[in-house]
């Protein structure tokens, strides 16, 4: 069994990052970069990630507390302890440390999180006790210690590390053809690619009708993929003629229009460009969005019944929690700062609040501060609740 005070992690050398790239007629495997969880002990005690993205350090700031225990590698700064030597800032040395907890920044610019607190353990350039702050990283390694782990805060993980996001189309066309294909679990799959030869610029009327014939062949291509699953998609490309796409889709296709989440521009042509939009961060970037979207739809619904006077919403701690003993909450909306900046005795209360909202088949939606959405929430105290049958409140 693991001891908060004692802990070594001399295994993290171990681990390293793999890319592979196999050919396999039109698959290509790709590894989409993710929160990488090397290891959860069995008693839940500690955790071991290395992030790999931005949004990974969003995740991790949620999840790591005043009073939890974080190792990660750093360096010290180390003074001579010579009698007679000159004062000089000192050598810093690399070290592998732990620390408890007593504040958590993220610096979005710089592309970084800062975990502040007291060493473990004393090490030959360490005393324990002494004031450290560890800088994460991308690609660094640390090990997060709790004392109990909150189930909220290991299904963040799991959404963080899991392999794949919700499947995406992505369309790459321009005025030389077209590619589709899609997002899946080992990379991307590819559907269909075609190339075409438009009339030239000079021969406008020709090259209109063409391009009509064009995008109807397009879209008919698309539709056979979107119609099974209606998965949202990206459309991307060279020059305007994906712009001129997508307002063609609103002029024909209206039930497929609210799926396109973005248009983008890249470089290349074809599957080229769908794997370009893989490496610049354009699909992940777009992943983002949806889950912004995602959020943003729940506060939304919540804002549109609480402005129609409805009664199957409930709002602030103490009326959630009653619907919640009634068995009502359909759907518990969180925003992350109330989580993250509660005190010990706040935080508890809503985690039994999240545990017994999911005893009763409820769902819990965790809506980021650092949108629009979380700040309309925050301004209703941070809690929220879609109720599955009406109660007589008053919110006087």
């Amino acid at each position: 069994m693991l001891r908060r005070t004692s802990f070594v992690t001399n295994d993290l050398a171990r681990f390293y990052y793999l890319t592979r790239t196999l050919d396999l007629k039109s698959t290509v495997l790709l590894e989409r970069p993710r929160l990488r969880i090397l290891e959860v002990n069995s008693k839940k005690e500690y955790v071991k990630v290395i992030p790999e993205t931005f949004d990974d350090f969003w995740h991790l700031y949620n999840i790591i507390y005043k009073g939890d225990q974080v190792y990660a590698r750093t360096t010290r700064e180390v003074k001579t302890d010579e009698k007679y030597a000159r004062s000089s800032r000192g050598e810093r040395v690399p070290v592998f440390l732990g620390v408890n907890v007593q504040e958590v920044s993220w610096d979005k610019f710089l592309g970084r999180l800062r975990v502040h607190g007291t060493i473990v353990e004393a090490t030959d350039v360490a005393p324990a006790g002494a004031h450290h702050t560890l800088n994460i990283t991308l690609n660094t390694p640390l090990t997060i210690v709790k004392k109990e782990w909150p189930k909220h805060h290991l299904d963040r993980l799991k959404r963080a590390g899991a392999s794949s996001e919700k499947t995406i189309i992505i369309l790459s066309i321009d005025d030389e053809g077209y590619a589709i294909a899609t997002t899946a679990q080992y990379g991307i799959e590819e559907k269909v690619e075609e190339r075409i030869k438009l009339p030239g610029k000079l021969e406008a009327e020709k090259r209109s009708a063409a391009l009509n014939e064009y995008f109807r062949k397009v879209l008919n291509s698309l539709r056979q993929i979107w119609t099974p699953a209606r998965n949202p998609f990206v459309v991307i490309g060279v020059g305007f003629v994906k712009n001129d796409f997508a307002k063609f889709l609103e002029n024909e296709a209206g039930d497929m229009a609210p799926s396109v989440v973005d248009v983008k521009s890249v470089n290349s042509g074809g599957v080229a460009g769908i794997y370009e939009a893989f490496r610049s961060g354009i699909l992940l970037k777009t992943m983002k969005q949806m889950r912004i979207a995602e959020e943003t739809e729940v506060v939304e619904e919540f804002l549109r019944r609480l402005g129609k006077d409805e009664t199957k919403v409930a709002y602030g701690f103490d009326v959630v929690k009653k619907a919640t003993s009634l068995g009502a909450v359909e759907k518990l909306i969180l925003a992350d700062s109330l989580l993250r900046d509660s005190d010990d005795q706040q935080r508890l209360q809503l985690e039994e609040l999240m545990k017994e909202v999911e005893d009763k088949k409820g769902a819990i939606i965790v809506v980021s501060t650092e949108h629009e959405a979380g700040k309309k929430l925050t301004a209703l105290h941070g809690v929220a609740a879609l109720l599955r049958f009406s109660l007589l409140q008053d919110y006087s």
